[in-house]
Protein backbone atom coordinates (compact mmCIF):
# COMPACT_ATOMS: atom_id res chain seq x y z
CA UNK A 1 0.00 0.00 0.00
CA UNK A 2 1.38 3.71 -1.31
CA UNK A 3 2.63 5.52 1.71
CA UNK A 4 0.49 9.40 1.77
CA UNK A 5 1.81 11.96 2.93
CA UNK A 6 0.01 15.36 4.24
CA UNK A 7 1.61 18.47 3.24
CA UNK A 8 0.53 21.26 5.83
CA UNK A 9 2.40 24.54 5.12
CA UNK A 10 2.28 26.09 1.70
CA UNK A 11 -0.35 27.92 -0.28
CA UNK A 12 -2.79 27.14 -3.17
CA UNK A 13 -3.09 30.79 -5.38
CA UNK A 14 -6.37 30.54 -7.32
CA UNK A 15 -6.57 32.20 -10.86
CA UNK A 16 -8.85 32.31 -13.95
CA UNK A 17 -7.56 30.89 -17.11
CA UNK A 18 -7.28 27.05 -16.40
CA UNK A 19 -7.41 25.21 -19.25
CA UNK A 20 -10.18 23.13 -20.60
CA UNK A 21 -9.48 19.20 -20.66
CA UNK A 22 -9.48 19.62 -24.58
CA UNK A 23 -6.26 18.83 -26.91
CA UNK A 24 -6.28 21.19 -29.93
CA UNK A 25 -4.11 20.85 -32.37
CA UNK A 26 -2.18 23.56 -33.86
CA UNK A 27 -0.16 24.11 -37.12
CA UNK A 28 3.40 26.17 -36.82
CA UNK A 29 6.90 25.71 -38.23
CA UNK A 30 9.08 28.26 -35.87
CA UNK A 31 10.74 26.21 -33.12
CA UNK A 32 13.72 27.01 -31.11
CA UNK A 33 16.26 25.63 -28.94
CA UNK A 34 17.50 27.79 -25.66
CA UNK A 35 20.97 27.22 -24.55
CA UNK A 36 19.85 29.33 -21.67
CA UNK A 37 17.80 27.09 -20.28
CA UNK A 38 20.68 24.56 -19.21
CA UNK A 39 22.24 25.96 -15.72
CA UNK A 40 26.17 25.85 -16.20
CA UNK A 41 26.34 24.61 -19.91
CA UNK A 42 28.67 26.25 -21.90
CA UNK A 43 27.47 25.41 -25.32
CA UNK A 44 29.91 24.77 -28.78
CA UNK A 45 27.89 25.81 -31.86
CA UNK A 46 27.76 22.43 -34.31
CA UNK A 47 25.30 24.39 -36.62
CA UNK A 48 25.15 27.19 -38.64
CA UNK A 49 22.41 29.20 -40.05
CA UNK A 50 21.02 27.92 -43.13
CA UNK A 51 22.01 23.91 -42.45
CA UNK A 52 19.01 21.26 -42.95
CA UNK A 53 18.33 18.81 -39.43
CA UNK A 54 15.96 16.06 -38.75
CA UNK A 55 15.10 15.84 -35.34
CA UNK A 56 17.93 14.47 -33.41
CA UNK A 57 20.74 16.25 -34.89
CA UNK A 58 22.70 17.54 -32.95
CA UNK A 59 22.58 21.06 -32.51
CA UNK A 60 25.47 22.18 -29.58
CA UNK A 61 27.57 20.34 -27.42
CA UNK A 62 28.85 21.30 -23.59
CA UNK A 63 31.92 22.42 -23.83
CA UNK A 64 32.85 21.21 -20.20
CA UNK A 65 31.18 17.67 -21.12
CA UNK A 66 31.74 17.25 -24.90
CA UNK A 67 29.47 13.47 -24.86
CA UNK A 68 26.19 15.54 -23.74
CA UNK A 69 24.42 17.21 -27.03
CA UNK A 70 21.61 19.07 -27.68
CA UNK A 71 19.85 18.29 -30.54
CA UNK A 72 16.58 19.60 -32.66
CA UNK A 73 13.38 19.03 -31.57
CA UNK A 74 12.15 19.14 -35.43
CA UNK A 75 13.50 18.36 -39.22
CA UNK A 76 13.65 21.58 -41.10
CA UNK A 77 16.86 24.26 -41.41
CA UNK A 78 18.46 25.97 -39.06
CA UNK A 79 16.92 29.77 -39.81
CA UNK A 80 18.52 31.80 -37.39
CA UNK A 81 21.44 31.92 -34.38
CA UNK A 82 21.07 34.59 -31.93
CA UNK A 83 23.48 35.83 -29.71
CA UNK A 84 23.24 38.23 -26.84
CA UNK A 85 25.44 40.55 -25.00
CA UNK A 86 29.86 39.30 -25.36
CA UNK A 87 28.12 37.09 -28.32
CA UNK A 88 26.48 34.84 -25.27
CA UNK A 89 24.47 32.04 -27.47
CA UNK A 90 20.36 32.80 -26.41
CA UNK A 91 18.47 30.47 -29.15
CA UNK A 92 19.15 28.51 -32.27
CA UNK A 93 15.90 29.07 -34.14
CA UNK A 94 14.21 26.25 -36.62
CA UNK A 95 12.00 26.49 -39.11
CA UNK A 96 9.76 22.99 -39.92
CA UNK A 97 9.63 21.43 -43.13
CA UNK A 98 5.92 19.45 -43.87
CA UNK A 99 7.40 16.70 -43.72
CA UNK A 100 9.13 15.43 -40.29
CA UNK A 101 12.56 12.84 -40.44
CA UNK A 102 14.62 11.68 -37.74
CA UNK A 103 17.76 10.76 -36.83
CA UNK A 104 17.67 6.48 -36.58
CA UNK A 105 18.74 5.54 -32.85
CA UNK A 106 17.22 1.95 -33.07
CA UNK A 107 14.74 0.68 -30.85
CA UNK A 108 15.72 -1.25 -27.73
CA UNK A 109 13.80 -2.79 -24.83
CA UNK A 110 15.12 -0.99 -22.09
CA UNK A 111 14.51 -4.23 -19.68
CA UNK A 112 16.87 -6.12 -21.62
CA UNK A 113 19.71 -3.69 -22.67
CA UNK A 114 22.72 -2.53 -20.56
CA UNK A 115 22.95 0.20 -18.36
CA UNK A 116 25.58 1.80 -20.53
CA UNK A 117 24.06 1.32 -23.94
CA UNK A 118 20.59 3.31 -22.69
CA UNK A 119 22.63 5.99 -21.27
CA UNK A 120 24.97 5.62 -25.15
CA UNK A 121 21.53 6.00 -26.11
CA UNK A 122 20.23 8.95 -24.32
CA UNK A 123 23.41 10.91 -24.97
CA UNK A 124 23.60 10.39 -28.75
CA UNK A 125 20.00 11.67 -29.04
CA UNK A 126 19.90 14.20 -27.17
CA UNK A 127 17.45 13.15 -24.48
CA UNK A 128 19.88 13.04 -21.66
CA UNK A 129 19.39 16.72 -20.96
CA UNK A 130 16.12 15.80 -20.21
CA UNK A 131 17.58 14.20 -16.90
CA UNK A 132 18.61 16.45 -14.27
CA UNK A 133 20.50 16.07 -10.71
CA UNK A 134 19.85 17.39 -7.66
CA UNK A 135 21.46 19.22 -5.55
CA UNK A 136 22.16 22.25 -8.50
CA UNK A 137 19.39 21.17 -10.53
CA UNK A 138 22.05 20.79 -13.23
CA UNK A 139 22.23 18.01 -16.15
CA UNK A 140 23.05 14.88 -14.52
CA UNK A 141 26.69 13.41 -14.77
CA UNK A 142 26.50 9.97 -17.32
CA UNK A 143 29.51 8.69 -15.25
CA UNK A 144 26.78 9.01 -11.46
CA UNK A 145 24.69 6.72 -10.21
CA UNK A 146 22.23 8.05 -8.40
CA UNK A 147 20.41 7.33 -5.24
CA UNK A 148 17.21 7.31 -6.37
CA UNK A 149 15.28 8.69 -9.69
CA UNK A 150 12.13 11.02 -8.58
CA UNK A 151 9.36 11.83 -10.75
CA UNK A 152 6.62 14.23 -9.95
CA UNK A 153 3.27 13.17 -11.33
CA UNK A 154 1.30 15.92 -11.04
CA UNK A 155 2.15 19.80 -10.36
CA UNK A 156 0.43 22.10 -7.67
CA UNK A 157 1.70 25.74 -8.75
CA UNK A 158 -0.83 28.38 -10.03
CA UNK A 159 -2.73 27.17 -13.49
CA UNK A 160 -0.48 24.03 -14.03
CA UNK A 161 -1.25 21.60 -16.60
CA UNK A 162 -3.17 18.23 -15.30
CA UNK A 163 -0.66 15.43 -15.77
CA UNK A 164 -2.83 12.91 -14.97
CA UNK A 165 -4.71 13.66 -18.13
CA UNK A 166 -1.65 14.29 -20.46
CA UNK A 167 0.26 11.08 -19.02
CA UNK A 168 -3.57 9.00 -20.05
CA UNK A 169 -3.01 9.89 -23.29
CA UNK A 170 0.99 8.05 -23.86
CA UNK A 171 0.60 5.62 -20.71
CA UNK A 172 2.22 3.11 -22.62
CA UNK A 173 5.58 5.44 -23.15
CA UNK A 174 5.28 6.91 -20.03
CA UNK A 175 6.03 3.07 -18.45
CA UNK A 176 8.68 2.35 -21.72
CA UNK A 177 10.17 5.78 -19.98
CA UNK A 178 10.05 4.75 -16.07
CA UNK A 179 11.50 1.25 -17.25
CA UNK A 180 14.53 3.23 -18.94
CA UNK A 181 15.04 5.02 -15.66
CA UNK A 182 14.55 2.30 -13.36
CA UNK A 183 17.75 0.90 -15.59
CA UNK A 184 19.99 3.58 -14.59
CA UNK A 185 19.25 3.38 -11.24
CA UNK A 186 19.12 -0.40 -10.67
CA UNK A 187 15.99 0.03 -8.30
CA UNK A 188 12.04 1.31 -8.38
CA UNK A 189 11.42 5.37 -9.72
CA UNK A 190 9.97 7.27 -6.85
CA UNK A 191 7.06 8.62 -8.28
CA UNK A 192 4.83 11.22 -6.29
CA UNK A 193 1.20 10.99 -6.96
CA UNK A 194 -1.51 13.37 -5.64
CA UNK A 195 -3.90 11.54 -3.45
CA UNK A 196 -7.30 11.09 -4.10
CA UNK A 197 -6.69 11.20 -7.97
CA UNK A 198 -6.81 9.01 -10.84
CA UNK A 199 -3.09 8.79 -11.63
CA UNK A 200 -3.30 5.26 -13.87
CA UNK A 201 -1.14 1.96 -12.19
CA UNK A 202 2.42 2.18 -13.33
CA UNK A 203 5.42 -0.80 -12.90
CA UNK A 204 8.75 -0.51 -11.78
CA UNK A 205 7.87 2.91 -9.76
CA UNK A 206 7.52 2.91 -5.63
CA UNK A 207 4.73 5.38 -5.43
CA UNK A 208 3.90 8.14 -2.84
CA UNK A 209 0.67 10.00 -2.12
CA UNK A 210 0.92 13.44 -1.43
CA UNK A 211 -1.81 15.90 -0.37
CA UNK A 212 -1.74 19.49 0.72
CA UNK A 213 -1.28 22.89 -0.73
CA UNK A 214 1.48 23.58 -3.35
CA UNK A 215 4.51 23.08 -3.48
CA UNK A 216 3.23 19.63 -3.19
CA UNK A 217 3.97 18.76 -6.16
CA UNK A 218 7.33 20.30 -6.41
CA UNK A 219 9.75 17.38 -6.59
CA UNK A 220 12.39 18.91 -4.23
CA UNK A 221 9.50 18.62 -1.11
CA UNK A 222 9.43 14.96 -2.43
CA UNK A 223 12.38 14.43 -2.14
CA UNK A 224 12.93 16.08 1.43
CA UNK A 225 10.30 14.09 2.66
CA UNK A 226 10.97 10.67 1.48
CA UNK A 227 14.77 10.62 1.03
CA UNK A 228 16.57 14.00 2.12
CA UNK A 229 19.97 14.88 0.02
CA UNK A 230 23.08 15.12 2.26
CA UNK A 231 26.07 16.55 1.06
CA UNK A 232 27.73 14.12 -1.32
CA UNK A 233 24.52 12.45 -2.47
CA UNK A 234 22.80 13.02 -5.58
CA UNK A 235 19.25 12.18 -6.71
CA UNK A 236 18.11 12.69 -10.55
CA UNK A 237 14.96 14.31 -11.42
CA UNK A 238 12.73 14.49 -14.90
CA UNK A 239 9.48 16.05 -15.73
CA UNK A 240 6.97 13.16 -16.94
CA UNK A 241 6.61 14.99 -20.15
CA UNK A 242 10.27 13.89 -20.49
CA UNK A 243 9.50 10.50 -19.25
CA UNK A 244 7.48 10.12 -22.09
CA UNK A 245 9.61 10.98 -24.66
CA UNK A 246 12.39 8.77 -23.43
CA UNK A 247 10.17 6.30 -23.24
CA UNK A 248 9.16 6.73 -26.99
CA UNK A 249 12.78 6.99 -27.78
CA UNK A 250 13.36 3.11 -26.87
CA UNK A 251 10.08 2.04 -28.15
CA UNK A 252 10.45 4.04 -31.78
CA UNK A 253 14.17 4.53 -32.18
CA UNK A 254 13.48 8.34 -32.79
CA UNK A 255 13.23 11.31 -31.09
CA UNK A 256 9.80 12.40 -30.79
CA UNK A 257 9.73 15.38 -28.78
CA UNK A 258 5.61 15.95 -28.86
CA UNK A 259 3.98 16.96 -25.86
CA UNK A 260 1.20 18.81 -24.81
CA UNK A 261 0.96 22.20 -23.53
CA UNK A 262 -1.22 24.55 -21.78
CA UNK A 263 -1.85 27.69 -22.80
CA UNK A 264 -3.37 29.75 -20.13
CA UNK A 265 -3.81 32.26 -18.22
CA UNK A 266 -6.52 35.74 -17.39
CA UNK A 267 -5.70 37.27 -20.32
CA UNK A 268 -6.20 34.39 -23.09
CA UNK A 269 -9.45 34.02 -24.67
CA UNK A 270 -9.81 30.75 -24.94
CA UNK A 271 -7.14 28.54 -22.52
CA UNK A 272 -6.60 24.76 -23.91
CA UNK A 273 -4.41 21.71 -24.09
CA UNK A 274 -2.77 21.63 -27.32
CA UNK A 275 -0.34 18.67 -28.92
CA UNK A 276 3.01 20.56 -30.41
CA UNK A 277 6.76 19.81 -29.80
CA UNK A 278 9.53 21.09 -27.63
CA UNK A 279 10.29 24.87 -28.16
CA UNK A 280 7.44 25.59 -29.75
CA UNK A 281 7.05 29.42 -30.47
CA UNK A 282 4.29 31.23 -28.29
CA UNK A 283 3.52 33.43 -31.47
CA UNK A 284 0.95 30.88 -32.59
CA UNK A 285 -1.16 30.01 -29.42
CA UNK A 286 -1.46 33.98 -29.52
CA UNK A 287 -2.83 35.06 -32.58
CA UNK A 288 -6.50 36.20 -32.19
CA UNK A 289 -6.73 34.08 -28.53
CA UNK A 290 -5.70 36.88 -26.06
CA UNK A 291 -7.20 40.05 -24.56
CA UNK A 292 -6.05 43.74 -25.36
CA UNK A 293 -3.53 45.47 -23.17
CA UNK A 294 0.08 45.44 -21.66
CA UNK A 295 0.62 41.88 -21.06
CA UNK A 296 2.73 39.72 -19.31
CA UNK A 297 4.01 36.69 -21.23
CA UNK A 298 5.60 33.52 -19.42
CA UNK A 299 7.40 30.41 -20.29
CA UNK A 300 6.07 28.06 -17.18
CA UNK A 301 3.74 29.08 -14.45
CA UNK A 302 3.11 32.51 -12.61
CA UNK A 303 5.66 31.81 -9.77
CA UNK A 304 8.88 30.30 -11.05
CA UNK A 305 8.21 30.15 -15.30
CA UNK A 306 10.98 32.67 -17.50
CA UNK A 307 9.50 36.15 -18.57
CA UNK A 308 9.49 35.99 -22.72
CA UNK A 309 8.35 38.17 -25.82
CA UNK A 310 5.12 37.61 -27.35
CA UNK A 311 6.90 35.64 -30.00
CA UNK A 312 9.10 33.55 -27.37
CA UNK A 313 9.75 30.00 -27.14
CA UNK A 314 9.01 27.40 -25.05
CA UNK A 315 11.87 26.14 -22.65
CA UNK A 316 13.31 23.10 -22.17
CA UNK A 317 11.24 21.74 -19.14
CA UNK A 318 8.28 24.05 -19.53
CA UNK A 319 4.80 22.46 -20.29
CA UNK A 320 2.76 25.89 -20.25
CA UNK A 321 2.29 29.33 -21.42
CA UNK A 322 1.05 31.51 -19.45
CA UNK A 323 -0.38 35.10 -20.40
CA UNK A 324 -1.16 37.85 -17.30
CA UNK A 325 -1.80 41.67 -17.17
CA UNK A 326 1.82 43.60 -16.96
CA UNK A 327 1.36 45.54 -13.59
CA UNK A 328 3.25 48.87 -15.18
CA UNK A 329 1.20 51.00 -12.93
CA UNK A 330 0.71 52.75 -9.75
CA UNK A 331 -1.93 52.50 -7.32
CA UNK A 332 -2.99 56.02 -5.30
CA UNK A 333 -3.36 54.74 -1.53
CA UNK A 334 -3.73 51.08 -2.73
CA UNK A 335 -2.79 50.17 0.51
CA UNK A 336 -5.70 52.29 2.30
CA UNK A 337 -8.68 50.64 0.19
CA UNK A 338 -10.57 47.43 1.32
CA UNK A 339 -8.85 45.63 -1.38
CA UNK A 340 -11.89 43.37 -2.27
CA UNK A 341 -10.45 42.51 -5.85
CA UNK A 342 -6.93 41.77 -4.10
CA UNK A 343 -5.17 38.18 -2.87
CA UNK A 344 -3.61 38.31 0.35
CA UNK A 345 -1.62 35.97 2.21
CA UNK A 346 -1.65 37.82 5.37
CA UNK A 347 -5.20 39.16 5.20
CA UNK A 348 -4.88 42.95 5.11
CA UNK A 349 -7.65 43.04 2.58
CA UNK A 350 -11.19 42.03 2.83
CA UNK A 351 -10.38 39.42 0.43
CA UNK A 352 -9.57 36.85 2.53
CA UNK A 353 -13.69 36.60 3.58
CA UNK A 354 -14.15 34.40 -0.29
CA UNK A 355 -11.29 32.04 0.41
CA UNK A 356 -12.38 29.71 -2.77
CA UNK A 357 -12.35 33.06 -5.22
CA UNK A 358 -10.40 33.53 -8.75
CA UNK A 359 -7.80 35.58 -9.39
CA UNK A 360 -7.19 38.22 -12.22
CA UNK A 361 -2.94 39.05 -10.66
CA UNK A 362 -0.86 41.31 -12.42
CA UNK A 363 2.81 41.64 -12.55
CA UNK A 364 2.57 44.75 -10.03
CA UNK A 365 4.93 44.51 -6.90
CA UNK A 366 2.79 46.96 -4.64
CA UNK A 367 5.90 48.32 -3.83
CA UNK A 368 9.88 48.66 -3.43
CA UNK A 369 12.42 47.03 -2.44
CA UNK A 370 13.12 47.06 1.39
CA UNK A 371 14.85 45.35 4.64
CA UNK A 372 14.09 42.20 5.68
CA UNK A 373 11.81 42.30 8.96
CA UNK A 374 11.15 38.93 10.72
CA UNK A 375 7.36 38.30 10.24
CA UNK A 376 7.12 34.80 10.33
CA UNK A 377 5.38 34.41 7.40
CA UNK A 378 7.93 32.42 5.20
CA UNK A 379 7.84 29.37 7.53
CA UNK A 380 4.30 29.12 6.88
CA UNK A 381 4.83 28.30 3.01
CA UNK A 382 7.45 26.38 3.14
CA UNK A 383 7.06 22.69 4.02
CA UNK A 384 10.76 22.08 4.42
CA UNK A 385 12.73 21.02 7.83
CA UNK A 386 14.85 24.53 7.07
CA UNK A 387 15.04 28.20 8.03
CA UNK A 388 14.05 29.74 4.80
CA UNK A 389 15.19 33.37 6.23
CA UNK A 390 18.42 32.18 7.90
CA UNK A 391 19.44 30.33 4.26
CA UNK A 392 18.19 33.50 2.25
CA UNK A 393 20.90 35.47 4.02
CA UNK A 394 23.69 32.94 3.85
CA UNK A 395 23.22 32.83 0.21
CA UNK A 396 23.50 36.77 0.02
CA UNK A 397 26.58 36.12 2.68
CA UNK A 398 28.22 34.12 0.13
CA UNK A 399 28.83 32.09 3.84
CA UNK A 400 29.68 28.50 2.25
CA UNK A 401 29.67 26.77 5.56
CA UNK A 402 26.51 28.13 6.85
CA UNK A 403 24.63 27.51 3.87
CA UNK A 404 25.90 23.88 4.25
CA UNK A 405 24.46 23.76 7.51
CA UNK A 406 21.36 25.11 6.76
CA UNK A 407 20.50 22.86 4.12
CA UNK A 408 21.59 24.02 0.72
CA UNK A 409 21.94 20.85 -1.07
CA UNK A 410 18.09 20.18 -0.48
CA UNK A 411 16.50 22.89 -2.01
CA UNK A 412 15.91 24.54 -5.52
CA UNK A 413 14.42 28.34 -6.42
CA UNK A 414 11.78 27.40 -7.01
CA UNK A 415 11.06 25.83 -3.56
CA UNK A 416 11.10 29.27 -2.76
CA UNK A 417 8.78 31.02 -5.25
CA UNK A 418 5.92 31.06 -2.49
CA UNK A 419 8.31 33.08 -0.20
CA UNK A 420 9.04 35.32 -3.40
CA UNK A 421 5.28 35.95 -4.12
CA UNK A 422 4.67 36.70 -0.10
CA UNK A 423 7.96 38.66 0.80
CA UNK A 424 7.06 41.96 2.24
CA UNK A 425 10.87 42.98 1.24
CA UNK A 426 9.51 42.50 -2.58
CA UNK A 427 13.42 41.03 -2.73
CA UNK A 428 14.02 38.50 -5.78
CA UNK A 429 14.51 35.52 -3.17
CA UNK A 430 14.61 32.85 -6.29
CA UNK A 431 17.87 34.52 -7.56
CA UNK A 432 19.09 34.75 -4.38
CA UNK A 433 18.80 30.94 -3.97
CA UNK A 434 20.54 30.35 -7.60
CA UNK A 435 23.06 32.55 -6.80
CA UNK A 436 23.85 30.49 -3.59
CA UNK A 437 23.78 26.87 -5.23
CA UNK A 438 26.12 28.10 -8.28
CA UNK A 439 28.58 29.48 -5.78
CA UNK A 440 28.59 25.82 -3.67
CA UNK A 441 28.51 24.00 -7.33
CA UNK A 442 31.79 26.27 -8.49
CA UNK A 443 33.39 25.55 -5.36
CA UNK A 444 32.91 22.18 -5.17
CA UNK A 445 34.08 21.55 -8.74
Amino acid sequence: MAQTIKIKKGLNIKLIGEARKEICSIETQHYAVKPTDFIGVLPRLLVKEGDIVKAGTPLFADKYRENILFTSPVSGVVEQVCRGEKRLLEEIRIKSSAESESEDFGADDPRSTERSAIIEKLLKSGAWPMIRQRPYNIIANPDDMPKAVYVSGFDTAPLAPDYTFIISEDLSDFQLGIDVLARLSGKAVQLGVQAGGNFPEVNNADVTLYSGPHPAGNVGIQIHKTNPINKGEIVWVVNPQDVIIIGRLFSRGVLDTSVIISFCGSEVISPAYYRTRKGVSASVFANGNVKAGPLRYISGNVLSGSRIKPDGYLGFYHSQFTVIPEGNYHEFFGWAMPGLNKFSFSKSFFSYLTPNRKYRLNTNYNGGERAYVITGMYEKVFPMDIYPMQLIKACLAGNIELMENLGIYEVDEEDFALIEFIDTSKTEVQQIIRNGLDLIRKEMS
